[in-house]
């Protein structure tokens, strides 16, 4: 028995029928029992992985070649038109989105380099994605948690510029084939650029220029290095990091300006001696760059159109567009004094409140460069967003008698009718008057020796010379005269001051028809046309058409055919001065109406104006110095009625229906205009 235990045991033969075939794979395992059944061999374990890294790079590249980089997204490249002032501030910034698109060579190194240490620092050195950031943002958004960053540069411009702003998988996967591909396709400046202009900084602004203008009312080619470290900070989330908004989001903006200085000595990109020049934090302005017509903003703005599209074969569908850069001739400071001269007077002398007669009175003025035609300021209501007609540009206010100095230019330089036949023409000066019996005479001929401004009368028995009644030009000029312009208008050829009207500087389709009426001021040209046009008799008859816009351009470069119109000889010299030596005896008489530290300031000045024997609906005063050509008009109407409404008693009893009011606003505004 001993022995039989120890007697081997010899394998078992298989039933016939029982063979087991290998399985391909041997899972769960055979052989193995409870737990060891289901755990993998090593084998196992690598040809998974082999396996699923094979659909994955399978995977990768079906996605990889059907996954092409799209067109642009319109509103990645939507810009704004932006409007400058005369000294090169913007002005307002118009359009659906706050955008002006700008060069990368026009960013200042600084500004690169804040942008890179705060958002991407490996930017030059890598492949335009981040593996550990798009898995970070994968797992985030697959869990229903907050969107993670970590995107780099490439990736942010793709989402801005390619994709929606849509937080999901499927986008994120497009974001990072399309952030290798746009790596491959473009340069790293290119990429940097893009960049710069389309990421949002708060208040409005998509772009480093539109937020430079923003936050510091600067170009963004203006800006220093820690002024480029707040407007870095802001990508990481203006709403969190406008330091206006609050006292933690001014914590938080401080401590961030901070990190991306220092960010950037880390990373080799800023001195550290560079860095120590930038301790005291770069408060942006409290309000920015404005995006609304308000005020006398959309007065600007519209005349700076008309005058584009008269320049250009700009439409309004191209303006509309966007992306013009539009520097305008408008003086901020001036436009400002304008619009506080305006107000001032109305407010002052004005009250709708205690008189039905001076509701609904509107103000319109221009003010204009008498040497090359710039508009340097104008007012054109009270509101462009509420009033929206524009009172500097409109053409519906009759002129009354600031229309005689077109009348008498036209007469010194064309002569008048001789007598009352068809015996030629006779020459005109400024001494010449009407006798009684009807015929255009000279107080020279008659009194060699009488100064004009004080004609003798009858000296000598049967003898006629100018007098009350019958005034010479110069006296008629300055008193009113409408009786004498009448004639003479009518002697000089009404057509010949309808010409001359126009060839110094008013437009055709304002003149009035040549009835009798005609020259004393039937026909309504704007205040920016008056101006213009008194502002070539200061310019000694050398015309310039009125223009608001100095320079158009148009993705960093002039636009086509844009050019300004050379002055023309309207009037001889000698007839403009002559003209300017009556409209001088002019202001000085309205001089006397006016405080007299205001005129004093002013100096010498011409001026024409509607007076006593005026009936028109309506007042004006427009008078120049050798700098400045100025022109205000009072009117009263309803937006509901085109007619105007009557001006008597505007302003109380004494106010010469409304007369006195334009003289005063010119005087306040030129006071502080010319000082």
């Amino acid at each position: 028995m001993g022995i039989d235990r120890y007697k081997p045991r010899l394998p078992r033969r298989k039933a016939a029928g029982t063979h087991r075939r290998r399985r391909f794979i041997d899972y769960p395992r055979r052989g193995r029992r409870g737990f060891r059944r289901w755990l993998p061999s090593w084998r196992q374990l690598l040809g998974t992985f082999a396996l699923c890294l094979a659909c994955l790079c399978a995977l990768f590249a079906y996605v990889y070649t059907s996954v092409q980089i799209p067109d642009e997204n319109v509103a990645a490249r939507q810009e704004a038109n932006a409007y400058y002032w005369a000294d090169g501030t913007q002005m307002v910034s118009l359009g659906a989105v706050n955008r002006n698109i700008i060069r990368l060579a026009d960013v200042p190194k600084s500004a690169q380099n804040a942008v890179i240490a705060a958002e991407n620092e490996s930017f030059y050195s890598d492949s335009g994605v981040s593996f550990k950031g798009i898995l970070r943002a994968f797992f985030s958004t697959a869990q229903g948690k907050e969107t993670q960053g970590g995107s780099t540069i490439t990736q942010q411009y793709v989402k801005n510029t390619y994709l929606s702003q849509e937080q999901t998988i499927t986008r994120k996967v497009k974001e990072f084939v399309i952030s290798l591909k746009v790596d491959r396709k473009k340069s790293k400046d290119e990429i940097l650029q893009g960049y710069l202009n389309t990421s949002w900084f708060g208040r409005g602004a998509y772009g480093i220029e539109a937020a430079s203008q923003a936050y510091y009312g600067i170009p963004a080619k203006k800006l220093n290095p820690s002024q480029s470290a707040l407007l870095a900070a802001l990508l990481k989330g203006a709403e969190q990091y406008d330091p206006s908004l609050g006292e933690k989001n001014h914590e938080r903006a401080e401590d961030r300006w901070k990190w991306i200085l220092d960010r950037q000595v880390r990373a080799g990109l800023m001195d550290r001696s560079e860095r120590n020049k930038y301790r005291t934090f770069p408060e942006p302005r409290k309000q920015s760059t404005s995006t609304s017509l308000n005020g006398q903003i959309g007065y600007l703005v519209d005349v700076a159109n008309k005058n584009i599209k008269q320049r250009t074969r700009l439409t309004d569908q191209d303006l509309a567009h966007g992306g013009y850069r539009i520097h305008t001739t408008f003086d901020k400071k001036k436009t400002r004094q304008l619009q506080s001269s305006v107000e001032g007077v109305l407010k002052r002398d004005i009250d709708p409140k205690k008189r039905d007669s001076d509701t609904d009175v509107q103000v319109g003025a221009a003010s204009v460069r008498p040497s090359d035609g710039a508009i340097v300021a104008l007012y054109g209501g009270s509101d462009a967003t509420k009033h929206f007609t524009n009172n500097a540009d409109t053409s519906g206010v009759p002129v009354g008698s600031a229309f005689k100095p077109f009348v008498l230019a036209a007469a010194l330089k064309n002569g008048a009718r001789a007598g009352s036949g068809d015996e030629g023409r006779q020459g005109v000066s400024l001494d010449s008057y009407y006798g009684k019996d009807g015929s255009l005479q000279r107080s020279s001929d008659v009194f060699p020796a009488a100064r004009p401004t004080q004609p003798p009368g009858p000296g000598n028995p049967g003898v006629e010379g100018p007098d009350e009644a019958h005034p010479t030009l110069r006296q008629a000029s300055v008193t009113g005269g409408n009786a004498t312009f009448v004639q003479l208008g009518r002697d000089v050829g009404l057509e010949q001051v309808r010409d001359t009207a126009v060839r110094v500087g008013l437009l055709k389709d304002s003149m009035a028809p040549l009835e009798r009426t005609f020259p004393i001021g039937t026909s309504t040209p704007s205040a920016i046309r008056m101006a213009g046009a008194y502002g070539t008799f200061a310019n000694q008859g050398l015309q310039n058409d009125p223009y608001s816009v100095t320079r158009l351009l148009k993705d960093g470069k002039p636009v086509e055919g844009f050019q300004q119109a050379r002055a023309q000889r309207a009037l001889d010299e000698d007839v403009a001065n002559d003209v300017s030596d009556v409209l001088r005896e002019a202001g000085a008489k309205s001089a006397d109406a006016l405080d007299a530290n205001t005129t004093r300031s002013i100096g010498l000045f011409a001026a024409g104006r509607t007076g006593d024997q005026d009936r028109l609906k309506s007042a004006w005063f427009v008078g120049y110095t050798k700098e400045l050509s100025t022109a205000v008009a009072m009117f009263r109407t309803k937006p509901s009625q085109p007619q105007l409404l009557p001006m008597s008693d505007v302003g109380g009893e004494n106010s010469e229906r409304g007369t006195v009011f334009p003289p005063r606003i010119w005087a306040d505004y030129m006071d502080a205009a010319t000082s």
